[in-house]
């Protein structure tokens, strides 16, 4: 068989048929499923309603920074409180005992409140890591572990703000 047959592209009676993928958009469309960004969906009714707790590490201004980012600026109608919580675990190590690479491994636990009820409207943890190399110099390590830092704190923003779309009011 040659390589050109290989990397052909399927003939027709392999391919899905026409009508039945239209049917499979059909029923996905007639199943209740709203865009969360579409008109009426979840996140136009958090965006510019959510006010976060102050940031009081660098880690939680960078996590505030993204969720305004995701969410629009602050509101009067939802108030998150989060806890932020970074930990650094070395990961490469030399037979010399010499450490080259560092995972930080992230959490972050939030609450949604109501402000005129005070009714928690949702609430969770989510997690996520990421690492970076210590093989350069002082300020390429530096560098390193800041980017590091903002990466981990920027996926845990984007995860809370998954979580409080799919739970939205």
């Amino acid at each position: 068989m040659s390589w050109l047959k290989l990397l052909s592209y399927p003939t027709a009676p392999d391919r899905l048929p026409r009508r039945a993928l239209l049917a499979g958009l059909l029923a996905l469309s007639a199943c209740g499923l709203q865009p969360v960004y579409g008109p009426g969906g979840a996140a136009t009714k958090l965006f510019g309603q959510v006010r976060p707790s102050e940031p009081d590490t660098p880690d939680a201004f960078i996590f505030n920074q993204r969720l305004a980012e995701r969410l629009g600026g602050e509101g009067s109608t939802y108030d998150l409180d989060y806890t932020l919580r970074i930990g650094v675990v070395a990961q490469g190590i030399t037979p010399d005992e010499i450490t080259t690479r560092y995972s930080l491994n992230g959490s972050a636990d939030f609450r949604l409140t109501d402000t005129a009820s005070g009714a928690t409207v949702t609430q969770g943890q989510v997690s996520s890591f990421t690492s970076y190399s210590t093989t350069g110099t002082t300020v390429a390590t530096l560098t390193a572990e800041y980017d590091a830092r903002q990466r981990l704190a920027r996926m845990l923003a984007d995860q809370v703000v998954t979580r409080l779309l799919a739970a939205a009011p």
